[in-house]
């Protein structure tokens, strides 16, 4: 019995896409933390940059110029290093200082660092080297009418410090996500046993949920178990109520039946007994119906070769059977053979010839029960689920059975988590693919 709230209910608890929704979520939230991040760390490095070099070009010039008055031949050679390159000379190598913002941001660096400086003709300029890098070099005019002209190595490097910030930023960042992604599955962890036992619920399984998580799962999860042990115990209940007044009304039919020897008119005492014969027939099959809502049964090995050929053997008509040497699978026998039941004898009595064909397929046991009747339209394939639909255009008024074969097969196949399909034949014919249950 599948109701609405059920459907609801597996709609809300679709945990799989609400934990693939909150990653994305989460990898979005790095990906933009990220990427802030590179971007502040590489204006914070231009400025360190431009700070370092104004700081090494202010100490350069007053270093050199305090060399220059006590040794004026050595001052190259003791200012040179492997980021600065020092020497003297009668003419400046920068004649016009550049007039961009950067090279002037260094200059007020380089004056607020030393003021003395600001009395001195100094001029500074951008020269690109080879590989797309930029050098800072300037010229400052000293006593003698010296020129000490310098280079600062590679301006335009931003990576110093950006590359290691970033690193640290992407470790850290993988690791939360990391750590918050395995938090999620922790969480959600619950949820998906819920969203599960809610797709059992409403195929009529009963499912107790385990009751953990945080504290409003838990309480879902409680009111899950008491709602199906509640609708579990009103199936049962309806179930029994029904099977009991239909066996209670075979005592009368069977009264009808004798009482229908005695009458002398003939045609009267046939009728009488057709009818009460049909209408027993009727209580037999809701009987088997009504069974189906509350059949408990336990998995056990089951080979379904020998099973289905004693299941044909009782059986009119002609049926033949497909199946392969070795077909053993731990399966409930019981429910499987009842809802086998109802199809075959669909298939022998709407066709001449009905056949029978086990194999595997992914893995998964089916039993396909095809015959060379007139079919089903397509539109009724879900229909003929409901307990007492008949399709009267396609099959005669007379067909043995009272639409409730089919809906007896599939509700025990719900129940215990097999599938019941349904195609027609190319060349005429209804073929039904059972998918044999398992634990």
């Amino acid at each position: 019995m599948e109701l609405p709230h059920h459907r609801a209910l597996v709609g809300l608890l679709r945990s799989r896409r609400l934990v693939a929704y909150v990653a994305l979520l989460f990898i979005i939230i790095g990906t933009v933390q990220v990427g802030a991040s590179l971007l502040f760390y590489h204006a914070i490095d231009r400025q360190t940059l431009r700070e370092d070099h104004a700081r090494r070009v202010a100490e350069l010039l007053v270093v050199s110029d305090r060399v220059h008055r006590i040794a004026p031949e050595q001052v190259g050679a003791i200012m040179t290093s492997k980021h600065l390159e020092v020497r003297l000379a009668a003419a400046p190598m920068v004649r016009e200082q550049d007039r961009v913002e950067e090279i002037e941001e260094i200059v007020r660096q380089i004056l607020a660092w030393e003021p003395v400086l600001a009395r001195r003709q100094l001029m500074l300029a951008r020269e690109r080297r080879a590989g797309g890098r930029v050098d800072l070099v300037g010229s400052m005019l000293l006593s003698g009418d010296v020129w000490l002209n310098f280079r600062s190595r590679d301006i335009s490097s931003t990576w110093p410090i950006a590359l290691r910030a970033t690193i640290l930023t992407l470790c850290t960042t993988f690791l939360s996500l990391a750590g918050g992604l395995i938090g999620l599955r922790m969480l959600t962890s619950p949820l998906r046993r819920l969203s599960e036992a809610a797709t059992a619920i409403a195929q009529g399984q009963l499912v107790p949920v385990k009751e953990s998580g945080p504290a409003d799962l838990r309480k879902l999860a409680r009111s899950m178990n008491d709602m199906q042990a509640r609708i579990s115990g009103l199936v049962h209940e309806q179930a029994r109520s029904f099977e009991a007044i239909s066996h209670d009304l075979r005592t009368p039919l069977a009264r009808m039946k004798v009482a229908a020897d005695f009458v002398d008119d003939s045609d009267i005492a046939r009728l009488v007994g057709a009818s009460a014969d049909e209408m027993e027939a009727m209580l037999m099959s809701l009987q088997q119906y009504l069974r189906a809502q509350h059949l408990t049964a336990e998995p056990e090995p089951v080979d379904l070769n020998a099973a289905v050929r004693d299941l044909l053997e009782g059986m009119e008509g002609e049926i033949s059977l497909d199946a392969p040497d070795s077909a053993e699978t731990m399966t409930y026998r019981e429910p499987l053979l009842l809802a086998l039941g109802p199809l075959i004898e669909n298939a022998v009595h709407h066709g001449n010839r009905a056949s029978v064909t086990i194999r595997q397929t992914d893995g998964r046991w089916q039993i396909e029960v095809a015959d060379d009747g007139p079919g089903i339209a397509e539109e009724h394939f879900a229909r003929i689920l409901d307990p007492f639909f008949r399709i009267d255009d396609a099959r005669a008024r007379d067909t043995a059975g009272f639409g409730l074969g089919i809906p007896t097969a599939h509700s025990l196949l719900q129940r215990f988590g097999g599938t019941l399909a349904f195609a027609n034949a190319p060349g005429g014919g209804l073929v039904v693919t059972l998918g044999v249950p398992g634990p």
